[in-house]
């Protein structure tokens, strides 16, 4: 306005003053002082805490948040950033900006800490100003690695993993959901039984975690119980041990249940011969000869349990020699399932007999002609099942086929490593009464674990595989084997990181710099 009227102005300049102290040409401020004679004049660190005493638990690699607990923390990680920033007292009278680590050596129990921080002094003059903490590091090992160092049987809490079947393989299976999700890392003893699993652990919070997390994995019904270690009539302290036994479900996968008539008549007058597809705390069933499926939780099943009419271990080999498509491609909780009636014959056969058999089964987009497979062989059993014993006229067909069979192919991979490995929990091993035998059974079975993982993706979704660095392909080794046999591909194995390699390379770097 004033422009367009011819009107003359004048511009705004900021003007410049001299420092009261040293003279110095300033902008004008509240204190009339340059910055670096108000900070001769002012120290806003004073009054804070520059040296603290930290306490750490070289065991666990643990800290003492004061009054009793414990924060975990890897050396210069936010955890311990945040930690130590908590530890300093007064720090609210000024205003913090930033915060970063110094690096010391890590023997030298020192963690020292540059921290700026900002302050309002003198009229409204706002100073900033950057100082160190020092920490000093001292070694006191926690409450439960004190009782295990002093004696590994002090324990509070014991869970108590048991199922009642003949074979480990659901073991192996829940010992790599443990080490997947970490669910033991409170745990101060590992001890493995014939019969299962027992976990101690220092309190009994971390005992009932480890169970809700068992019981979200796994079909299980639970049960405590606690003994009077001691009380102290005076200052009414009562110590108990508490006990948790966990069931597991007896029926695993790919086993043969004859359901009992009522469970039958509940679920729809399934089966009453149904496959277990699938186990986790729910149970899948299938009936193989209409695809007809149900599924049963935790509760279901323990109103009126069942065992497996026969397991895995009792599975026999036939090979096929027709197969006739009886329906289209049907999809049961993200499996895909074809009926078919097919022509098997025992390979325990050959050269023997010349017994056919005519099953029908829900592996039609598997099986070709030529091809293996592992089923139930009724033709040949001798069952006594209670349950089966209460279907008047039922007819059992002959044998009952539960997957492909892959046993010829692998022979011709016997002895050659795999690309791939699995962790394992650090458990104390009862060898009482275990003899040779035993021993070639345990690692039979888990190398039929290892083989599940190999031919069934959903089973190993849930697990971590790691990719093994000791690994070489075989010159002798062709991709028309390797495409036979299932495997696990490149893409689902992880790197198995260790630490202390990497500061070892980084060290390398940096005298090479």
């Amino acid at each position: 306005m004033a422009e367009v009227s011819g009107m003359f102005t004048v511009q705004q300049t900021m003007g410049s003053v001299l420092c009261c102290k040293c003279g110095i040409s300033m902008q004008p401020n509240a204190a009339n002082m340059c910055a670096k004679c108000l900070r001769s004049e002012v120290d806003i660190t004073e009054g804070l805490q520059k040296h603290v005493e930290i306490i750490h638990c070289p065991e666990c690699d643990s800290y003492l948040q004061p009054p009793r607990s414990w924060i975990k923390a890897q050396l210069e990680s936010k955890e311990l950033l945040t930690f130590c920033i908590k530890r300093l007292k007064n720090l609210n009278k000024v205003k913090l900006v930033n915060a970063e680590f110094i690096w010391t050596e890590p023997h030298s129990k020192r963690i020292k800490v540059r921290l700026r921080v900002q302050k309002e002094v003198l009229n409204g003059a706002v100073i900033e100003q950057s100082y160190t903490v020092e920490y000093v590091v001292q070694d006191q090992m926690c409450e439960s690695c004190s009782r295990v160092q002093a004696n590994p049987d002090q324990w509070v809490a014991a869970v108590q993993l048991r199922q009642h079947a003949s074979h480990r393989r659901t073991f192996f299976y829940l010992e790599q959901l443990i080490l997947k999700h970490d669910a033991a890392n409170r745990a101060i003893k590992i001890q493995q039984l014939d019969q299962g699993i027992d976990f101690f652990f220092g309190h009994r919070s971390h005992a009932l975690k480890f169970v809700d997390f068992v019981s979200r994995v796994v079909l299980v019904r639970t049960r405590n119980d606690k003994k009077l270690v001691s009380h102290d009539h005076k200052s009414n302290i009562v110590n108990y041990k508490y006990t948790f036994s966990i069931e597991i479900c007896p029926v695993c996968r790919e086993d043969l249940i004859c359901l009992p008539p009522k469970v039958a008549s509940s679920l729809g007058n399934i089966g009453p011969l149904v496959i277990c597809t699938k186990v986790s705390n729910s149970i899948s069933l299938l009936d193989p000869l209409t695809l007809r499926h149900c599924f049963l939780d935790a509760d279901q099943y323990w109103r009126a349990s069942f065992k497996p009419l026969l397991s895995s271990r009792q599975l026999v080999e036939y090979v096929v020699l027709d197969v006739d498509m009886v329906s289209e491609e049907v999809n049961i909780g993200g499996s895909k399932y074809v009926l078919a009636d097919i022509q098997v014959a025992r390979v325990s056969d050959f050269g023997k007999n010349d017994t056919i058999f005519s099953v029908r089964t829900h592996l039609g987009h598997f099986l070709d002609s030529g091809d293996y497979a592992l089923g139930y062989d009724l033709y040949g059993a001798n069952s006594n099942d209670l349950e089966l014993e209460k279907y008047k006229g039922l007819v059992l067909p002959e044998v009952i086929l539960i997957k492909k069979s892959y046993e010829e192919k692998r022979q011709k991979k016997r002895g050659k490593p795999r690309s791939w490995k699995l962790k394992s929990l650090n458990m104390e091993v009862d060898n009482s009464g275990k003899g040779r035998d035993q021993e070639q059974k345990m690692n039979s079975e888990y190398e039929q674990f290892l083989r599940d993982l190999e031919e069934n993706p959903d089973l190993r979704f849930n697990i971590s595989l790691y990719r093994d660095k000791e690994y070489q392909r075989s010159e002798t080794t062709s991709i028309a084997d390797v495409e036979d046999v299932p495997s696990i591909p490149l893409e689902e194995l992880l790197a198995d990181l260790d630490l202390s390699n990497i500061d070892v390379e980084e060290d390398d770097h940096k005298g090479v710099n």
